[in-house]
């Protein structure tokens, strides 16, 4: 099964789990998959035999819920494996493949974010524009700043915005080392174009559907005034998938 996910380069391996689905599809092989209790965590099997991932790395998860919704990926295809429905089998292999060997380098990408984050550039109009980025935006700054003790700037338009030292160090070592919550957080990060929302989200202080919103107020309002793109809203769908499986890893990575 390695061909269906073999196209995923090792220099960004949470970004190549999303473009898995580029790989030809292959007719379904087994007739269940199941996942079992190993002396590593929890792995998937399929007609009883261990799920590996394209590197041939077994497929371990950490917990038990984790290898039950893989396993319920690969009990939902037909006749033909599509791994494009498969956001939590792809992300897996991405993350025991590369984010297990090279989680400094992933690590930094998020630590990119933080300088430039989503919730820091603020639009100057429409006035409900700007009502609605703070409405869902600054409840996130003030628990940042009340919870963490992080004090970012804030500014309009495009220009950049220098941020304290201190606070993006600060930011910067929350994030984590192990690497399931470190996968889900580059993936949730780069989904959302913030390293915050995705920290609220891994700390529990922001939903799944609100951390979504607030990623998506620019796009939702400008779909109110202009109307909804067919096409956009297929990528969207897409991309909210592989939101999706970020969250779960990093609910079944807490417990």
């Amino acid at each position: 099964m390695r061909e269906l996910f073999e196209d995923i380069p090792p220099e960004n391996p949470v970004e190549a789990a999303r473009r898995g689905s580029r790989s030809a599809p292959r007719r379904r092989f087994y007739e269940t998959a199941t996942s079992a209790s190993t002396k590593d965590g929890y792995s998937v099997l399929l007609d009883g035999k261990p799920l590996h991932t394209p590197a041939h790395r077994l497929l371990v998860t950490p917990t038990a819920a984790l290898a039950e919704a893989i396993a319920t990926e690969w009990n939902a295809q037909a006749d033909v494996i599509e791994p494009a429905t498969m956001p939590l089998t792809r992300l897996a292999n991405a993350i025991i493949d590369g984010v297990a060997e090279a989680s400094s380098p992933v690590a930094e990408e998020i630590a990119k974010y933080l300088a430039s984050d989503l919730l820091f550039y603020r639009a100057l109009s429409p006035r409900g524009l700007v009502e609605r980025q703070a409405q869902h935006w600054d409840p996130i700054l003030a628990w940042i700043r009340d919870e963490l003790g992080l004090r970012f700037e804030v500014g309009q338009g495009i220009i950049h915005v220098a941020q304290p030292r201190e606070a993006l160090a600060a930011a910067r070592a929350l994030i984590p080392k192990d690497p399931w919550r470190l996968g889900a957080l580059h993936s949730v990060t780069t989904l959302t174009g913030s390293a915050l929302l995705a920290l609220a989200l891994l700390r529990g202080a922001l939903s799944a559907d609100a951390a979504w919103r607030a990623a998506h107020v620019d796009e939702d309002w400008n779909m109110e005034q202009w109307g909804r793109d067919a096409m956009a809203m297929q990528r969207r769908a897409y991309r909210f998938a592989e939101f999706e499986a970020a969250a779960a890893v990093m609910r079944a990575a807490a417990i």
